[in-house]
């Protein structure tokens, strides 16, 4: 099969303001990258996976976060922008894509060549899910202006970290 693009939490709780984990303006100036990075990997044959955070009204998680992204909630919609593509979405409630998700059964179906990791935010669930597909070897690409952070210290470890110790390929 071609390739598989897992778009991380591209969530209006995180990308639109008025959410409490809304990460800003700038962040925003990825969503043309991703549109762009979408239409030339459907028109190529690649399946697209929508990752997206969907957490209970008391995750454990919200000790650390505020709550955000609760099932059934407009934030845990993925965004206008890129809602009207073609893909499946897999809702997960840790930083990973993998933990907890049919994410790993239909990447073993799909027999990808790579696959292409975009989204918010690259030092969280960027990163977490990069770390899990290089554990299960799989080749995994990051368009550098595909992903982002609000916190530009924490952005750019992560993107050396995936490429100098997780061994993907920043493009």
């Amino acid at each position: 099969m071609a390739n598989v693009v897992l778009v991380i939490d591209m969530l209006r709780g995180f990308m639109e303001e008025g959410y409490p984990l809304y990460i800003g303006n700038e962040a925003r100036g990825i969503i043309p990258d991703i549109q762009r990075l979408l239409e030339s990997e459907i028109a190529h044959g690649s399946q697209i996976f929508f990752i997206c955070d969907n957490h209970d009204p008391d995750d454990l998680e919200f000790k650390m976060f505020p709550p955000h992204c609760v099932t059934g909630t407009a934030e845990a919609e993925v965004i206008p922008e890129l809602a009207a593509y073609p893909g499946e979405i897999i809702p997960k409630k840790r930083y990973s894509g993998f933990y907890g998700t049919p994410l790993e059964e239909k990447l073993n179906e799909l027999k990808p060549d790579k696959l292409i990791i975009c989204g918010v935010l690259t030092n969280i669930c960027v990163m977490h899910t990069t770390a899990d597909a290089r554990n299960r070897d799989y080749e995994v690409e990051i368009p550098v202006s595909c992903v982002a952070s609000p916190d530009e210290a924490a952005h750019r470890f992560a993107l050396e970290h995936m490429d100098k110790v997780l061994g993907a390929r920043l493009v």
